[in-house]
Parts: structure tokens; C-alpha cells; sequence
């Protein structure tokens, strides 16, 4: 007779089991929970803002408020040259740009605090969290980008010299850059601070001081050239100065500077993959 009992290998259809690798990116994995990551767009996107006031005109008011500010006080009193640019759209053009690398950082960088109650109840892929943040915050750069380019319009029929060109194809990968190296600090700030709380105080702080080492209130023109390749190591500069050239016609950063921008990325995000990986398996111990 039969043991009805037996349960046969192939009914399983998956194996959940420690990793031990140090790199471990399973974009199948990441792929099936993908209702999941849309769940937490939707969760970012919509529901922090369903209780407030103005709602989603934050996306709009917040960078407008940006511009004013800069434009009043990097402008108007400090008198910090714009090669020539419109100053509005100027700082428009970096503010976009740096705060959507801002919006990916700042809430990543707090993943395993803001989510241990989700983390200690369930499996699933824990890049989900981080990945669903860059998402949701590139909803919101559209929003912001499609106020620029308003801007730019009026100001092209106001007088000013078209000079958009072929560098707008880059875009999007700019865009995709500056995600990632959102997204590799982030993570790695995140699992630093399930043992050093101290480090989510100082995001806001360090945020701050690495906006002023990147040109978005100034151009790189006013870098010494004796010091633009130790400024290009800063990988946030090649991403703003190619999103405003590519609209303003300003110079490109150069292959040279481009390269070290790409590889600091590709740096970040393998130290926070690593770290990450490392930390959510006993994270539950120390958050």
C-alpha cells in the first residue's frame, strides 16, 4: 500500500535557503516579485501624499520654491555666473536632476529601518524596497522634467537661441545613473545603520555638503582647471553637467571624466550589493 503521506520533490515549485555569495543580484528573482515592487510604487507615489494638503503639487512646488531660492540668492546677490543660461532655467535644470538622485538616496538609505516590521514577518527579495523607491521617484522627476521643459519652451519664445541637441538621447541614461548611484549609496548607507543609527542623521547633513561639490547652483567653469578631474571624481557631477548640456548646448564632460563617473557608480553599487547582501541575513538581530 501507498504512503498517501509521501510528498514527492517536484511538488515543490521553489526552495527558499541561506546565500552565501557576497554578490548576489538574482534579476529572476527580482523579475516574478515584480507585482510586489509595483505595489510599493504605488505605496510611495500615491499614499504619502494622499493626507496632505496640496498632494501631489509638492512635485511641482517643491523645486519651484528650489529655483526661486537660488535664483534670489546665487543669482541676484552672490551674482554666480550661469554661462549664459537663464538663471531660472539653470537652476531648474540641476535642481530636477539632483533632487531626483536625492529622492532615490535619502529614502533608500533608511530601507531596513522604515521596513524591519515587513522584513521579520515575510520573505521576498529585499531589493524590492530600493528598486520600488528609484521607480517611484522617477514618477516624480517626469513630473518635475515636464515643468522644465515648459520653461525651456517659453524661453525659446521669448528669444533664446535653441540649443538643444543630439546629447538629449543621453537623457535617459543619465537618468538610469544617476538611480543607480542613488540607489548603490543608499543601500549601503542602509546597512551600515542597522549597527550605526547615528549614520541616518547625517544623510540629510552629507546630502547638503555634496550638493555644494556639485554644480548645480554654478557651472564648471568657475572649477580651477588644475582641479576638475579631482571634481569629476565626485560621479554627480558628469550626470548634472551632461543633462544640462544636452539641453543648453554647454560642453560635455569629456570620455576621461565620463568614465570615472560610470565607474564610481558601478563602485557604489557593488559595495552596496555586497554590504547589503551580508547584512539582511542577520539584520533582524541588530535593527
Amino acid at each position: 500500500m501507498a504512503n498517501d503521506t509521501t510528498i514527492e520533490k517536484d511538488e515543490w515549485t521553489s526552495h527558499i535557503k541561506a546565500d552565501t555569495k557576497a554578490f548576489n543580484l538574482d534579476l529572476n528573482e527580482l523579475w516574478q516579485h515584480k507585482d510586489l515592487v509595483l505595489l510599493f510604487v504605488y505605496r510611495d507615489f500615491v499614499v504619502n501624499y494622499k493626507q496632505t494638503i496640496l498632494g501631489p503639487i509638492w512635485f511641482v512646488l517643491q523645486p519651484l520654491l528650489t529655483v526661486i531660492t537660488f535664483t534670489v540668492i546665487f543669482g541676484n546677490i552672490a551674482r554666480i555666473p550661469t554661462d549664459g543660461i537663464p538663471p531660472v532655467l539653470f537652476y531648474m535644470a540641476g535642481t530636477i536632476v539632483w533632487t531626483y538622485f536625492i529622492d532615490c538616496l535619502t529614502p533608500i538609505s533608511s530601507t531596513f529601518i522604515n521596513t524591519a516590521a515587513i522584513f521579520g514577518k515575510v520573505y521576498f527579495p529585499r531589493l524590492v524596497v530600493p528598486i520600488s523607491i528609484v521607480i517611484s521617484s522617477l514618477l516624480k522627476f517626469i513630473i518635475q522634467f515636464a515643468m522644465f521643459l515648459g520653461l525651456l519652451i517659453y524661453f525659446i519664445y521669448q528669444g533664446m537661441p535653441m540649443k538643444i541637441n543630439a546629447g538629449v538621447l543621453m537623457v535617459p541614461l543619465v537618468l538610469m545613473q544617476a538611480g543607480l548611484l542613488g540607489m548603490g549609496c543608499g543601500i549601503l548607507i542602509s546597512a551600515l545603520t542597522t549597527k550605526y543609527r547615528d549614520l541616518a542623521r547625517l544623510v540629510a547633513f552629507g546630502a547638503q555638503l555634496w550638493m555644494y561639490a556639485t554644480p548645480v547652483v554654478y557651472p564648471v567653469s568657475q572649477v580651477p582647471a588644475k582641479w576638475q578631474t579631482l571634481f569629476y571624481l565626485n560621479p554627480a557631477v558628469a550626470i548634472v553637467e551632461t543633462f544640462k548640456a544636452a539641453f543648453f548646448g554647454t560642453n560635455y564632460p569629456s570620455i576621461f571624466h565620463l568614465s570615472i563617473s560610470v565607474l564610481m557608480t558601478a563602485v557604489f553599487l557593488f559595495l552596496g550589493v555586497v554590504v547589503f547582501n551580508k547584512v539582511e541575513k542577520s539584520f533582524m538581530d541588530t535593527v
